[in-house]
């Protein structure tokens, strides 16, 4: 159970990130559903800047999931190598696509169950293209920036991405889930940062406990 001083911060963070960060949003570029999806497939222990790159040609290319299905495994490897663990990725992102076409008629599908078993798919991607394609808010995306803000911001005691998600959950309305987890990775990559972090520049510099940091 989270407790009241976990409650209290969350509220000061969502109102404080919310007037500096009002138009936060997803920082990969995409132009429907099944472009999220296989950006956030490549995101994974990769930067968005990267991913960015890479699928500017990418989706000049890959118009379908059929054309991801149907396209030799190792020339999709090489179109995305600067990625990283691109032999992984690819054949996830292939078996994914052939998902889409055999059940889901090449479309996205919308409901977590369904996503969460798809190739390469979890709970954190999931929840990317749910709330950033569909707006719908069916969790939190808990990334490396989350995590280790919440941490820090005293949001929650867990390390597990899983245990994160379900603390902030229920301390931060479920209306605000989407742009809360966009609020946190943008102030995660301008402010607060893994190695020294700008906490004399931070909004919540008054009642962050600023958790793990060195003084």
């Amino acid at each position: 159970m989270v407790g009241k001083e976990a409650k209290t911060r969350a509220t000061k963070a969502k109102k404080q990130l919310g007037e500096l960060y009002p138009d936060a949003e997803c920082a990969l570029d995409f132009q429907n559903p099944l472009e999220l999806l296989v950006a956030t497939i490549l995101s994974a222990q990769c930067t968005d800047v990267r991913v960015n790159i890479v699928t500017k040609s990418l989706f000049k290319k890959y118009k379908s999931a059929a054309d991801y299905a149907k396209a030799p495994v190792e020339e999709l490897q090489r179109d995305i190598q600067s990625i990283n663990f691109f032999r992984n990725k690819a054949k996830n992102i292939q078996a994914c696509c052939q998902t889409l076409c055999d059940k889901y008629d090449g479309q996205v599908p919308k409901t977590m169950a369904e996503l969460v078993q798809l190739a390469g798919v979890g709970r954190k991607t999931a929840s990317v293209v749910l709330g950033t394609a569909y707006g719908l808010a069916e969790g939190v995306v808990v990334d490396t920036h989350v995590s280790r803000l919440s941490q820090r911001m005293g949001l929650t005691a867990q390390t597990d991405p899983g245990k994160i998600e379900q603390d902030l959950m229920q301390i931060v309305p479920k209306k605000e889930w989407i742009a809360f987890s966009h609020r946190l990775i943008l102030h995660g990559r301008q402010i607060c940062h893994a190695r020294s972090p700008k906490c004399e520049q931070c909004v919540c510099q008054s009642w962050c406990p600023q958790l793990g940091i060195d003084s």
